[in-house]
């Protein structure tokens, strides 16, 4: 039988699968996190008909003759570079910027995928549009040890951020300069030349109590006081405050002693909005909302205005990513040639940033495809020629014998 049969029917098998990669890649052109594969081609072993000779003194070599015997698939790629970014606004949606992968895990198994559609589970867990849960690491107290182990990243049911006792508070705003009347209009007082400032100030269960400072006018300055405290004077030159004052006042709160900065005092004429800035108490609070910053880290706001980090989305990278075998639903898995992956957060070295709200698109290029469908086309009709003609040759054969 001829040989150009067989070639053509190598080149039929091996065009239809280009057809089929490119059509696939077409399928996915909306798939998020697809990474477009193709097809790479190489003739098989050669019939070597005459051998190659050595030149002589007196005449010259000869270079070896060889018939091809057809055409195979020698490998199906994957084209990795980074897809588009799409805003979806969903504060469980995801993507890399760079290299990684998301770790995911069902059962024993564990894929890495590029697909960052991801939704909370009645358990609140971290979990793929196909049931699988994100793999990360759990922050305890607000603290996460990304040296240890990897688990299920899930938000815990009833997260509190524990009670924190006050032990600084901070005063700001303009002591007004003149002295002020008995009964006052502009300017709040309790008695003539003086000003109250309540402040609430947190023991270690969450309970607030009130203490109140006390401003009272001085020839040169203001005094500050508070039950239980020691007086401090401050002394103002030209509206600032005079070096030498005393950086802060020590109040006794239910948990111990409050440092109350002062050195954001101001004293000039006709302004009196002196009040308490902030102080780093507070009561427990409950898990309110949570949003992903760019190292993957899920950060809680609490209702008690806390924010805490409560887990870190874990990523993967791979030597050899083209050595991952794809294991459906956007998933890859790890074979012996894409190496050992080596786990990290987004941001660490070598890997991507997460970005929150948003998801990678399907990398496939429309125009290219198209153009591969063409040639694969115009391959396969070119191959089955090569039988047709193979087969009008072998007719004029048989028709020797009348």
């Amino acid at each position: 039988m001829l040989r150009s049969l067989y070639s053509g029917i190598s080149g039929l098998r091996s065009h239809q699968t280009m057809l089929d990669v490119t059509g696939n890649n077409i399928a996915n052109v909306n798939t998020t996190g697809y990474k477009a594969t193709a097809v790479q081609f190489q003739d098989t072993l050669s019939q070597l008909t005459q051998g190659a000779t050595a030149p002589g003194a007196n005449n010259g070599g000869g270079n070896p003759a060889q018939v091809g015997l057809g055409v195979l698939v020698s490998g199906i790629t994957t084209n990795f570079t980074q897809g588009s970014a799409q805003s979806t606004g969903r504060a469980t949606d995801m993507m890399i910027s760079g290299d990684g992968y998301f770790v995911t895990k069902a059962g024993n198994q564990t894929t890495y995928t590029r697909a960052g559609a991801f939704d909370l589970d009645a358990d609140g867990r971290l979990v793929t549009t196909d049931g699988k849960i994100v793999q990360g690491w759990t922050g305890v107290n607000g603290v996460i040890n990304t040296g240890g182990a990897v688990g299920n990243v899930a938000l815990p049911d009833g997260a509190i951020a524990p009670a924190v006792a006050t032990r600084n508070a901070t005063m700001g705003g303009n002591l007004p300069s003149e002295t002020l009347p008995a009964n006052p209009t502009a300017v709040p007082a309790v008695a003539a030349g003086t000003i109250v400032r309540d402040m609430d100030v947190y023991d270690a269960n969450g309970n607030a109590t009130v203490v109140s400072l006390t401003f009272t006018r001085t020839a040169g300055g203001w005094d500050v006081s508070a039950p239980g405290a020691t007086t401090v004077s401050l002394a103002f030159n030209n509206g600032t405050q005079a070096a030498g004052n005393p950086a802060a006042l020590t109040v006794a709160g239910p948990s111990g002693n409050v440092a109350v900065d002062l050195t954001g005092l101001t004293s000039y004429a006709g302004v009196s909005t002196a009040s308490v800035t902030g102080q780093d108490g507070r009561a427990a609070g409950t898990l309110e909302s949570f949003s992903i910053s760019k190292d993957g880290t899920i950060i809680g706001s609490f209702t008690n205005g806390a924010k805490q980090s409560l887990a870190r989305i874990a990523v993967a990278t791979f030597a050899n990513p083209a050595g991952l075998e794809k294991a459906g639903n956007s998933g890859y898995t790890a074979t012996v040639n894409s190496g050992n992956p080596v786990l990290g957060g987004p941001g660490d070295p070598g890997m991507g940033n997460a970005i929150a709200g948003s998801l990678e698109m399907s990398n496939v290029d429309l125009s290219q495809e198209f153009t591969n469908l063409i040639v694969a086309q115009r391959g396969f009709q070119a191959n089955a020629r090569i039988i047709t003609t193979s087969d009008e040759v072998l007719q004029e054969l048989t028709n020797l014998k009348r």
